[in-house]
């Protein structure tokens, strides 16, 4: 492990634009609300606009009835695909909607899906190892806001499998999912990734924004950024993942022969998850995880293998299950700076104590196969 003095970790820290006192105002306003813990900074992030038209439909109107018992999937298709060129807005009032994520909804360019906040959509029970309530597919300018989203992991008809998810993003752009609770899906609450073809170019995913989104009890990750580009998470929770590995609360992990660019987690809570809070895994530049709280995962708070140009910086990290952070295989030019630490790794802790290790090294790992770690001076260890 490579450690720099001080002066040039606060350099890296000034062109990041980071601060002690932010890190504290959004550590202390994270209160608990309605069985959630969202951070009450949510409104600093305003919604990014994406282009579309005027236009208004209500998927009532197109037969949807949402008493929970009708299959509503067919009714919400025409519904989107009477928009007009131009686009506009799908309205979903309250009620319980009954999708297919075999048939999946798939949304259209230059449109915005609004849930009203007493709108659910519940996936039919199904035995498909892939299968997704909404599908964002070769599409730009997309907007989802709103409801719930219930996906079927507690009724599911298999056993094979991991790919439930309650959004699907594959080869997007400019896309936004803000304001939306989604919980018990077969595979992630949100998964983001590249459309790939055999013999053809890969499309990848870009600009896409995650704000005041809870992802909560689903079975494999809560979200997952594959191959993309320019992903931005704000505001969100995600925890209590488990089911099958990974697990995590956040993975960033691209298929084969991908890579994932220019991440940024910013006052997130993540929490409670079977795996990792966050694994950054393979092929993964560009990540910022900042101001963020993890705590509660049975495995590390942040993991990072062979994964390149990192800040972890001004977060609240405790009680995982493993070490706070740890930097393994591969990964280089990490800055660890302003995180503060508390009761993570109980062993370790243990076992540095008994070694008369500083108590550093009960909450972060660096294994010797790693380069360019900064571990910052200004990190507090709270034992």
């Amino acid at each position: 492990m490579k450690r720099n003095d001080t002066a040039n970790a606060q350099a890296l820290m000034d062109r990041k634009d980071m601060s002690r006192r932010n890190f504290l105002c959004g550590s202390l306003l994270l209160l608990p609300l309605g069985g959630t813990c969202l951070p009450l900074l949510a409104a600093a992030v305003a919604p990014v606009a994406r282009e579309r038209g005027t236009a208004r439909i209500d998927v009532r109107d197109h037969g949807a009835r949402g008493d929970g018992v009708r299959d509503d999937t067919g009714a919400f298709q025409q519904a989107i695909d009477a928009l007009p060129t131009s686009g506009g807005t799908v309205h979903v009032p309250a009620g319980t909607y009954l999708i297919d994520p075999t048939r999946s909804v798939r949304l259209r360019s230059r449109m915005h899906l609004q849930l009203e906040a007493g709108a659910r959509l519940v996936a039919r029970k199904n035995d498909a190892e892939r299968a997704y309530v909404l599908t964002v597919q070769e599409t730009s300018d997309v907007e989802i806001s709103g409801g719930r989203i219930v996906g079927d992991r507690d009724g599911h008809l298999g056993t094979t499998g991991e790919w439930g998810h309650g959004i699907m993003i594959r080869g997007a752009s400019r896309v936004t999912v803000r304001d939306i609770h989604i919980s018990a899906c077969w595979g992630d609450g949100i998964s983001i990734g590249a459309v790939s073809q055999r013999g053809q170019r890969v499309t990848s995913s870009s600009d896409v924004v995650i704000a005041n989104v809870v992802c909560t009890g689903n079975r494999r990750q809560g979200l997952t950024i594959g191959r993309s580009r320019r992903v931005r998470v704000f505001d969100s929770e995600f925890s209590d993942t488990s089911g099958v590995l990974p697990g995590c609360g956040i993975d960033i992990e691209p298929d084969a022969g991908d890579d994932t660019r220019d991440v940024r987690i910013e006052r997130c809570l993540v929490r409670g998850n079977q795996g990792s809070g966050i694994q950054i895994y393979k092929r993964v530049s560009g990540v910022t995880i900042t101001r963020c709280t993890i705590e509660g995962n049975r495995a590390y708070g942040v993991l990072a293998v062979d994964a390149t140009d990192a800040v972890i910086s001004l977060n609240s990290i405790g009680d995982n299950g493993w070490r706070g952070i740890g930097l393994r295989r591969g990964t280089s030019n990490v800055l660890v700076s302003g995180n503060r630490f508390r009761d993570n790794a109980p062993s370790a802790r243990r076992s540095s104590a008994a070694r008369g290790r500083k108590p550093r090294a009960a909450h972060i790992e660096t294994t010797k196969d790693t380069s360019g770690i900064t571990i910052a001076a200004d990190n507090i260890f709270d034992g």
